[in-house]
């Protein structure tokens, strides 16, 4: 499903928009860089109050720190998902009668390796293009994938979500795959973003699966998140080793605590950088500094919890009807399948 031009799961006009990074992984050709990303960072930075996009979480150090992570016993997210998968792969391929699989966000790849295990025993083979930002988590997805299921054509797409999303064939029957309830990162702004992007990319035979994370005890997610080994506050302070890398910046880790809360109004998990002292961060880059002042904190990441009734309810309006549920016995974890509708709007 390669050509020199590009890769088929590409649409004719976004082909040149990629550029090959390594055998079977292509690099987006707009993806942000230099001037402009270290601007759109400041820009978060001097908001008030201050906060950061959540994907630059993931360079090479915060990608290995969240595969820890996964398999951490306060974080129950990654199994709780993996078991729903495992029981109800056969019967999503089923109802999901695509030629291609995409995985947003897709990291390694461990939980689709059974949808795709089911894509060549139901179809005898297709194509699986993962999105990520995280070039060695495409690599060793790719292996993993070309070892197991030759039958499959990887095309690994290194870049944001957007551009990834925008670039697959509309004539293409698809299945989009959007797991760990990572769309639980998004703030509200974002996830209505993300969603009208997605249903004017989507192809009339296309389809979406999405997990999501559950309300419920404010403990458990307090646990999840706030882990007894450290992990999660590791992951978290990473991130301004990246910062410093983007901008040219002073941030000192060591100046710097981790706090985490689940905002009951909200219905999210707030995760924060808070400085310990004063500090006057310098961004040589662009040539201007600010001050973090003593306790004053950064959001670095939040987790939403979903009612899944109500979203499916919601993505409706977004022209994705709802296929099927699964859940769990304790009913923490949902995953739910959608349809591409003809309208922009059904509700």
């Amino acid at each position: 499903m390669e050509n020199q031009s590009g890769p088929t799961v590409f649409s004719s006009r976004h082909r040149n928009l990629w550029r090959p990074a390594e055998p079977s992984i292509w690099t987006s050709s707009s993806d942000g860089a230099g001037q402009d990303q270290a601007l759109s960072v400041l820009r978060t930075l001097l908001d008030q109050p201050r906060w950061l996009e959540p994907y630059h979480l993931y360079d090479d150090a915060g990608s290995r720190l969240f595969e820890k992570i996964c398999e951490l016993p306060e974080y129950y997210l990654t199994r709780t998902e993996s078991a729903i998968l495992t029981d109800n792969a056969a019967e999503i391929i089923r109802s999901a009668r695509v030629e291609c699989i995409v995985e947003i966000g897709a990291g390694n790849s461990q939980k689709t390796l059974r949808l795709l295990e089911e894509q060549v025993r139901q179809r005898r083979g297709g194509a699986f293009a993962p999105i990520d930002v995280s070039l060695p988590g495409l690599r060793i997805a790719r292996d993993a994938i070309e070892s197991h299921f030759p039958q499959l054509t990887f095309n690994g797409l290194h870049g944001k979500y957007e551009d990834g999303i925008a670039g697959i064939e509309k004539n293409l029957p698809t299945l989009f795959v959007f797991l760990g309830s990572t769309v639980g990162n998004f703030n509200y702004s974002e996830f209505a973003g993300f969603f009208r992007h997605l249903s004017q990319s989507m192809g009339p035979e296309d389809y979406f699966l999405l997990g999501v994370d559950r309300v419920k005890d404010a403990g458990v997610l307090e646990k999840a998140y706030n882990d007894s080994r450290g992990l999660t506050a590791e992951f978290i302070l990473n991130v301004f080793h990246n910062v410093n890398r983007l901008l040219g910046s002073n941030f000192e880790r060591e100046k710097i605590r981790y706090q985490s809360r689940y905002n009951p109004e909200w219905r999210q998990v707030e995760m924060y950088a808070v400085s310990s002292q004063r500090q006057e961060i310098a961004v040589p880059r662009l040539e201007t500094s600010f001050v973090w002042e003593k306790d004053e904190s950064i959001l670095v990441e939040i987790s939403r919890k979903f009612d899944p009734d109500r979203l499916q309810e919601q993505l409706r309006c977004f022209g994705l009807d709802p296929v099927v549920h699964f859940s769990d016995p304790k009913k923490w974890f949902s995953l739910l399948l959608f349809r591409k509708v003809g309208g922009a709007n059904s509700c």
